[in-house]
């Protein structure tokens, strides 16, 4: 298994293999509040339907949301994921702006992971979700020879099932491929010694300060011990900007200033969009962790996690406005 030292492909070489989930979601808002439709001495027995004003269909999930990201920074990131039959739409959508889904598997008579919300006036939500064929994540490999996971430069281990977490982590550590780890929103499902074993062989690791906290509950860890077996832990702090642990060292990385904040889903998987694109064309982690909170800035300014565009010279101006010239191209 390759150690924190391991080196990454040069920037002409490298592959990016995006792991994790591909999901629909759909949106609906409620003209009310659900508390004045819910009897508490009911509760029991409860039945309630609403009937919501507006249904929007939006492109998600953290795999492909984080490979639409790393597609608008200039890199072909390949999508490693299971969807249904119903992701036809999608494919174009991603492929339109440089993801590759040649290695994205069609699981047959399944659909696509789908999240349902309804939101009220006072912005408490509903939700459902169906992970569909999300959960044959395992039924992927990187060992399989249509991948050449020799020629990789780094696989991001993103959320999917916990299956898929651990079969992806495990094929990394195998096969000496440097990997970033980020499972978020499946560390709940996961055991301590399951999460230690994947935080302790990445390369790089990125969680909000929320779900440090939770990985510590279970695992005794916290980001400062990670940080001793991984080259480089991301905690992002929302609007209080984020930090990056290399070895002993701190670097304090700003925030980018939005226009206004429409919404915060995808915001954090643009940022990671944002840091790997920077490890890979190994640019100053000071500049690694600036393109992050920017790229994570035009996604919590639009509604949805990829409502966003921007084209290269767009985002070297904006990062110049926010924080000085910027000293590399994308």
């Amino acid at each position: 298994m390759e150690t924190q030292n391991s080196k990454l492909k040069t920037q002409n070489s490298h592959r990016i293999i995006v792991t994790g989930s591909v999901a629909y979601d759909n949106i609906m808002v409620f003209p009310g509040y659900f508390k004045d439709h819910i009897l508490p001495e009911k509760v029991h027995m409860l039945s309630v339907s609403f009937l919501v004003e507006s249904l929007k269909k939006q492109y998600g999930g953290v795999a492909s949301n984080i490979s639409y990201n790393l597609g608008l920074l200039g890199e072909r990131p390949e999508l490693f994921a299971t969807v249904g039959e119903d992701f036809e739409g999608y494919r174009k959508w991603l492929e339109a702006v440089g993801v590759d889904t040649r290695l994205t598997k069609v699981i047959a008579d399944e659909f696509t992971a789908s999240c349902f919300i309804t939101t009220d006036l006072s912005d408490n939500q509903i939700t459902g979700f169906y992970p569909g064929a999300m959960n044959r994540t395992a039924d992927i490999s990187l060992k399989d020879s249509t991948v050449e996971a020799s020629s990789l430069g780094m696989v991001i281990v993103g959320p999917s099932s916990p299956d898929g977490i651990l079969q992806t982590t495990r094929e990394c550590q195998a096969l000496g491929i440097p990997y970033f780890y980020a499972p978020t929103q499946q560390i709940v499902r996961m055991s301590g010694e399951e999460l230690t074993d994947g935080l302790r062989g990445a390369y790089a690791v990125v969680s909000n300060d929320y779900e440090y906290e939770m990985i510590r509950n279970k695992t005794g860890l916290s980001p400062q011990d990670i940080a001793q077996h991984a080259r480089y832990v991301f905690v992002t702090l929302g609007g209080e900007g984020s930090f990056v642990l290399h070895g002993n060292q701190q670097v304090d990385i700003p925030i980018a200033r939005p226009t206004e904040v429409k919404d915060p889903t995808g915001g954090g998987d643009a940022y990671l969009a944002g840091v790997v694109k920077g490890l890979v064309s190994n640019y100053p982690i000071e500049v690694t962790g600036r393109i992050g909170s920017l790229a994570a800035v035009y996604a919590i300014e639009h509604h949805g996690p990829q409502s966003h565009r921007y084209s290269h010279g767009e985002f070297a101006t904006r990062y110049a406005e926010n924080f000085g010239t910027m000293p590399v191209t994308l």
